[in-house]
């Protein structure tokens, strides 16, 4: 090897040869850059707001339109910039994101000082502070601005707010999970599959993911039943037969003041529909939200505590009132499914939901329940929904566009990472995943489980099947982390043994 070579060879290697060796790596600074503005703090959780694009599949003039999305980031428990500790993030669905919001999500707080995590909460747009058009019912309004409120820009905004986090914070190598819970853990669910190369993996608990065309209608209100059929056998009777009393008391002559007094509705009954409305959203609720408060055996303590010989109507309002009693007057809004501050909004939010793509085909069949069948009718929900929007739901589109249909099928090719977690308590459990599809898509399930429970903050009355529930996901959710880890796809300092190899290199070089 003559001389020029020798130099050559030497002037291409030494760089990197001298920092192996010598140079040291550069320490980044242990705060914040610069670019970040807080707007404030709510209990350790940062708020900001990101300007987000209005619409992300279209290159129309209207579409680059922008709108300020709410988001908060903990950083409290991180291991900091360039650290490469992962990203929690959480999924906004149909409610807005405030701080009472932000604690009731346990599985992130509680675990974000074990793995140094970044967490990080989104809000879903237009919901809260999150509508790009003024109020909710300013942007429901006008047919064009409502077309932007769809679950798929949901999640493209969920990808831009992650990604812009993830470059602001210095968190380039920072692996994301992603949880959801209910509506949200159906868009965690979807996310992993849309965004695999931004979420690792995502927790989606109490997701109705095969809610859509692959489900019984009344399965819904079979496990509604079934939750009542084991609290208690003739609570579950009495029940049962109490539509036929109710109908025949609102044919009596006053009969419809008579019930309105009994139950004392905020305002007197114009059919006897607007009382079985109000009693089945009280019974669902229950069921759905029945840990820890135990709504269902409150109900029917209340039903069965009154003596044999007692009117049905009589049973049947001593157990809404076993849940209700402390209030003035009841109504059917008092018993919605949602358990927010802002109601209205929320029903006007997911009204527009259902009657666009998140149509979920629930209904009371023929089959053996403790309600008087009512069957979900396409064409009548359409109809009603033509009425208010003037445009028709595409029942189809969620199916098409994630792959729903036949969804186990599906994931079992293509899909990795995800927990299902469901409560079988939960009447939506009837809609979830409750077997493991491969070796990284499981399921998780308790017997006595209801609706999202899992996502609640950990206390020492937790009951042992709701610590073990909790903990088996942490394990997997460890285990994606690991791999990942592992995989070699992070950004470390060159290592001892490849520093030797490139000595070795070089001595032989010049030997």
């Amino acid at each position: 090897m003559n001389s020029f070579q020798s130099s050559l060879i030497l002037l291409l290697i030494l760089p990197f040869f001298l920092h192996v060796i010598s140079i040291p790596s550069y320490i980044p600074r242990l705060s914040l850059p610069h670019q970040v503005s807080v707007i404030s703090s709510i209990d350790g959780f940062d708020l900001y707001y990101y300007t987000q694009s209005l619409d992300h599949f279209n290159f129309a003039p209207s579409s680059y339109n922008t709108f300020n999305q709410k988001y908060f980031v903990n950083t409290k428990y991180w291991g900091g910039p360039n650290s490469s500790r992962p990203i929690f993030a959480y999924l906004g669905a149909e409610q807005p994101l405030d701080a009472s919001g932000i604690n009731s999500i346990g599985i992130i707080n509680d675990n974000a000082p074990r793995f140094k995590a970044l967490s990080i909460f989104i809000e879903h747009r237009y919901y809260g502070e999150s509508i790009p058009f003024g109020t909710m019912e300013e942007a429901l309004r006008n047919e064009t601005t409502r077309g932007y409120f769809n679950s798929a820009q949901a999640l493209a905004d969920y990808a831009e707010i992650l990604l812009h986090v993830k470059k602001e914070f210095l968190a380039h190598d920072s692996p994301i999970v992603v949880f959801g819970g209910s509506y949200g853990g159906m868009l965690a669910t979807w996310f992993r599959l849309k965004y695999p190369h931004i979420a690792i993996g995502a927790l989606a608990s109490s997701a109705p993911v095969l809610y859509l065309d692959d489900v019984v209608e009344d399965g819904y209100f079979s496990v509604v039943t079934k939750d009542f059929k084991e609290a208690s056998l003739s609570c579950y009777e009495s029940i049962k037969t109490s539509w036929d009393d109710m109908d025949y008391i609102a044919s009596l002559t006053g009969g419809l003041s008579i019930l309105s007094q009994r139950f004392n509705t905020c305002m007197p009954l114009t059919s006897v529909d607007e009382l079985k409305q109000i009693l089945v959203h009280m019974y669902a609720h229950a069921a759905q939200y029945n840990y820890p408060q135990q709504q269902v055996r409150r109900i029917c303590q209340a039903i069965d505590g009154f003596p044999i010989g007692t009117d049905s109507i009589g049973r049947i309002s001593a157990g809404y009132l076993a849940i209700h009693g402390d209030v003035a007057c009841f109504n059917k809004e008092m018993v919605n499914c949602q358990s927010d501050d802002h109601p209205s909004e929320v029903a006007m939010g997911w009204s527009w939901q259902t009657c666009s793509e998140m149509v979920m085909p629930i209904g009371i069949g023929e089959r053996d329940t403790m309600f008087q069948a009512s069957p979900f009718n396409l064409e009548k929900f359409i109809q009603n929904c033509e009425r208010s929007y003037g445009i028709p739901p595409r029942p189809h589109w969620i199916t098409t566009y994630y792959g729903a249909h036949k969804m186990k099928s599906v994931l079992k090719q293509f899909g990795s990472n995800i927990i299902f977690s469901n409560g079988l308590q939960d009447p939506y459990s009837s809609g979830g995943v409750l077997q493991d599809i491969n070796e990284s898509i499981v399921a998780v399930t308790s017997d006595n489980g209801s609706h999202c429970v899992d996502l609640a903050p950990a206390s020492k009355n937790d009951p042992e099947w709701l610590i073990i529930q909790r903990e088996t996901e942490i394990e997997h959710i460890q285990g994606w982390l690991a791999t990942y880890y592992k995989g070699g796809t992070l950004l470390h300092a060159p290592s001892t043994g490849r520093s030797i190899i490139i000595i070795v290199i070089v001595i032989v070089i010049f030997i």
